[in-house]
């Protein structure tokens, strides 16, 4: 039987790039939707449920998958354009766009970034090799292969020294039990206020909402909880993050499996998350709680489900109060729920991973079965 599709281990860079995408929103349709697929199968989605969160095609999105393992980031900027031949070889455009994003000071030019006019001048007497091209042919290829001008961040990289160990664990449980795999995190805050998005309108009539000055409805946060088995979504509103609602969350998890048998919840390191009462609870009622490496939350199957929850319920809105926005999420809820996969796709898919624990001799803990 094939291997399903499925991403290459992101790297904390990866991880949070796609995660920005995503939340934000503020980009293509095509740059959006191709992030949200790759973060999905990085999360453990299957390529099935990646699809219809997307509603795309599934020979889509595995191409989209196949992209990013070939070409990284860059495939989310496919190149759909015609035109004359080109002047530059690939060989010679692979140089100029490692010059452009090398340091001028590693090759020995007394500046710490490169100007168009700077660069041009450089490559038309770099040693070896004489490339002749203009500063509006060298924009637009540096723009067509996704190098822009911008500010120099900082990234976060992950010191967790059991990254590789945790991110194997998730990645086995996921594989092994999905239907036995959930996964819990918290969105906000969630501020009272008109937020703009984007929708369709007449040409130069947007739609509009309000300003607003006086914020006196405090924040709220929504704890989501996501299984991956059954596709499904639930939440609660709550006033503030803490070691209590995430026991709440957690026994909710444990109820839709009642069946006493091992579950496995993937969850980021906060805090809150890792109180004694929570760990005592989760040992008593056989819950593993799967941790995603420090700066790593991109590994959590429930986050590519927070960027359309993002857009289509709290982007464009303007809630009154925290009740009504709580009503809006949940009947967006309802709405996904009921609209997921179709159930002979789920019941197909557990009977074939049910086949293939038996053929293994594999119950439910990861070990193996008596034989008879």
């Amino acid at each position: 039987m094939a291997e399903p599709v499925r991403v290459r281990r992101l790297t904390d860079q990866e991880g949070q790039k796609l995660q920005q995408v995503v939340r934000r929103g503020s980009t293509s349709s095509v740059r959006y939707r191709r992030a949200m697929m790759l973060l999905a199968s990085a999360g453990g989605n299957r390529v099935p449920v990646i699809a219809q969160l997307v509603q795309a095609d599934e020979d889509t999105v595995r191409d989209v998958i196949h992209a990013f393992n070939e070409k990284d980031l860059s495939c989310l900027d496919p190149r759909w354009a015609g035109g004359r031949p080109r002047q530059l070889s690939d060989e010679d455009e692979d140089f100029v766009i490692a010059t452009a994003t090398t340091r001028p000071v590693k090759l020995g030019q007394p500046f710490t970034r490169w100007s168009l006019r700077k660069l041009v001048a450089y490559l038309r007497k770099v040693h070896g090799r004489m490339i002749r091209i203009g500063r509006e042919a060298l924009r637009c290829l540096l723009a067509r292969r996704g190098v822009t001008f911008q500010r120099t961040k900082t990234w976060k990289e992950s010191p967790d020294p059991d990254r590789e160990t945790k991110l194997d664990r998730i990645e086995h449980v996921l594989d092994r039990f999905p239907d036995r795999v959930f996964a819990f995190d918290e969105f906000g805050p969630l501020g009272i206020r008109p937020t703009t998005g984007s929708g369709w309108a007449e040409q130069r009539r947007p739609d509009r909402v309000p300003a607003t000055y006086h914020r006196t409805h405090g924040v709220w946060y929504f704890h989501g909880c996501y299984s991956v088995g059954d596709d499904s979504l639930w939440s609660v509103n709550r006033r503030k993050k803490g070691a209590v609602n995430t026991l709440a969350a957690l026994k909710s998890i444990r109820t839709a499996r009642p069946d006493g048998a091992p579950i496995y919840v993937i969850l980021d390191n906060l805090s809150a998350h890792k109180g004694t009462d929570t760990r005592r609870w989760a040992k008593k009622h056989k819950v593993e709680l799967c941790f995603t490496p420090t700066y790593a939350s991109w590994a959590n199957p429930i986050e590519a489900h927070f960027g359309p929850l993002q857009q289509f319920t709290i982007a464009n809105s303007n809630h009154p109060n925290h009740a009504v926005q709580t009503r809006a999420l949940h009947a967006y809820l309802r709405w996904r729920n009921a609209n997921a996969r179709h159930h002979d796709v789920l019941a197909a898919e557990r009977k074939e991973r049910a086949r293939i624990r038996s053929e293994k001799g594999i119950r439910w803990g990861g070990r193996p079965a008596l034989a008879a």
